[in-house]
């Protein structure tokens, strides 16, 4: 995969700034209200606490009860309607809002991991940047952070220019405090954003436990043997080790918090602020009553907008930034597997051909396909066979263009299919993946894939891959129980037949179809290769298989070892060559004559 990025990370501001250019594009309306409300809701008390109470003890000194009394109007109208106009936009305008932005960045996060490669999810480091940009669209909504810094820096403006007016030495204390604190804080929110990096980790982890005692296709196994313990050792060992990750952190991060409260907060702070302003009321007599209040108040104040600049908000948004990061990485990596110039013309099938092509996975050393090279004309019905790890899968991938071969060629008819266009390219193939998944939609939108189809034609498809399982609503029955609680659970071999239709309703030249009959019994599998050779006669079709009874049907088998084709023929040609098909065929015969007399 490459990155546009390739000069390391992008800076706390940087990351921040594409944040809130994405929260601008999509959401214009809803930046600008939160800015305004979170200045609407502290921004007016914290002014009434210094120049509001000023303006009072100044008045109660000079005993202008009226001035008194239009003050506190005053005030409590400007904390009133503040109050009102920040309770109204949040209650009736924000929550849609932020639920529309979410919306909108996770469809924004579902195009780009819909254009990635399969590649990337071989990738652990890539796939755990992938969850992070996921799981954190909520965070970056809902705890942004840039908004109360504006809030707080408005504030901080604010109430320093009127404590400047009254004594400039005090903004002088608060500039010192805030240089030590800042990398103090800078550090902290460097090792939260390791923390939470780590601890994303250990949650992907975690899931996978999860997902072994709540999904239904682990139960048979889990509580027919003894597998449950160890899971669950294994579960605990994992969690052990994620306390001492996290104590681990604390610790560190406690001593960082620690260092920032008592040295830049407390003693130079507050305490050297404390005492300035003791010497000038006490000893020059130069402060007065409303004066003293509205500095003291107005340090409180400050002390905290600086706490939470320096401190937790610097540290947060050092965090933030990180996970920024890792969505900014998520949405610029570009996929190696790109669109070529050409249009494929989905007609007739034309003449498949591979010349010499190699392929690795990425951190492998070894190639999955080694120099592989074959032709396979129109019309034809080929198997692949060969043991677990032979490249069976791989080569129909690269077929797919679900990768890219690193060297050779593949054509179709007299063109390359690198020249073509993805989206043209694969409406040609039809294909049946080994680990193929119903979705939780109706049945027709499980055949066609897709929200619009044809009724006859799905029905057709399912009745031509004998699917005859009797639903409630027919076409428009849902399958899966995530989001009907009356939707229909089917059996493996019954979800392997509706996996099959999806080939047979797409009308394309080639059918590709990876263990077809796995899940289906014997009568079924016969009536599967029947319908393969009946209704596919106008059709390409590659199939692969385990059992070599299905391969009797195929005009041509390649036989495939550590990813080379190391024979070819038909099964009766590789019979009677007596090699590794034969061999193979032959232990299957075997042991199904076994199985039978037993």
């Amino acid at each position: 995969m490459k990155k546009q990025k390739k000069n390391g990370e992008h800076g706390i501001l940087s990351n921040l700034w594409f944040l809130f250019k994405i929260f601008v594009r999509t959401s214009p309306l809803l930046t600008l209200g939160e800015i305004i409300l979170s200045i609407l809701s502290r921004i007016p008390s914290r002014l009434v606490a210094v120049i509001g109470v000023k303006f009072i003890i100044d008045e109660v000194e000079k005993g202008s009860t009226e001035r008194i009394i239009i003050g506190l109007i005053t005030i409590a109208a400007v904390m009133i309607i503040s109050q009102l106009i920040n309770s109204v936009f949040y209650e009736m305008y924000i929550h849609r809002e932020r639920e529309k932005l979410e919306l909108k960045i996770q469809s924004m996060l579902f195009k780009k991991a819909a254009e990635i490669d399969l590649g990337a999810y071989d990738d652990p480091d890539f796939y755990s940047d992938f969850v992070l940009a996921f799981e954190n669209v909520r965070n970056f909504i809902n705890r942004t952070y840039w908004r109360e810094y504006i809030e707080e820096i408005v504030s901080l403006i604010l109430i320093s220019g009127i404590i400047v007016s009254i004594d400039p030495v005090i903004l002088a204390i608060i500039l010192v405090s805030s240089a030590i604190s800042v990398p103090l804080c800078r550090k902290t929110g460097l090792l939260f954003a390791d923390k939470r990096r780590d601890t994303t980790e250990i949650r992907r982890k975690s899931d996978y436990f999860f997902r072994l005692f709540y999904q239904p296709e682990y139960a048979g196994e889990i509580r027919t043997s003894e597998i449950s313990p160890l899971l669950t050792k294994r579960f605990s060992e994992m969690q052990d080790s994620a306390v001492e990750m996290r104590v681990a952190y604390d610790k560190k991060s406690c001593g960082l918090n620690y260092l920032n409260s008592a040295i830049a907060n407390i003693l130079l702070l507050l305490t050297a602020s404390g005492l300035y302003l003791g010497y000038r009321i006490t000893v020059t007599k130069t402060l007065s009553t409303g004066d003293f209040v509205a500095v003291f108040n107005g340090i409180a104040v400050i002390s905290g907008v600086v706490s939470y600049l320096t401190g937790y908000g610097l540290t947060m948004l050092t965090e933030r930034s990180k996970m920024v990061e890792k969505m900014r990485g998520f949405l610029s990596t570009e996929p190696t597997v790109t669109d070529g110039e050409l249009t494929a013309e989905c007609g007739a099938p034309e003449t498949i051909k591979a010349e010499n092509i190699v392929f690795s996975y990425k951190g492998s050393n070894k190639n999955s396909v080694d120099g592989i090279s074959f032709e396979i004309k129109p019309y034809e019905k080929i198997a692949l066979v060969g043991y677990n790890g032979a490249g069976k899968t791989t080569l129909t991938n690269l077929l797919l263009r679900l990768y890219d071969v690193t060297d050779g060629k593949i054509t179709v008819g007299n063109d390359d299919i690198r020249n073509m266009t993805l989206s043209s390219h694969r409406e040609r193939f039809a294909a049946v993946f080994q680990d193929f998944k119903i979705f939780s939609a109706s049945l027709g939108t499980n055949v066609a894939l897709s929200r619009e189809y044809d009724e006859k034609r799905v029905l057709a498809a399912l009745e031509a891959a004998g699917f005859d399982k009797e639903l409630p609503n027919g076409l428009d029955t849902v399958l899966l129980r995530e989001f009907d609680e009356n939707g229909v659970m089917l059996s493996g071999g019954e979800q392997q037949k509706i996996a099959v239709a999806r080939a047979f309703y797409k009308n394309c030249p080639y059918i590709i179809l990876d263990e077809p009959s796995a899940n289906l019994d014997p009568e079924a599998e016969y009536e599967l290769n029947r319908t393969i050779t009946d209704k596919a006669k106008d059709k390409t079709v590659i199939f692969i298989s385990h059992r070599l009874s299905t391969t009797r049907i195929a005009d041509r088998i390649l036989m495939l070892e550590n990813g080379k084709i190391i024979e070819s023929g038909t099964h009766d040609e590789l019979m009677a060559l007596g090699g590794k098909y034969a061999e193979m065929f032959s232990l299957q015969a075997e042991k199904y004559k076994t199985a039978h007399t037993e």
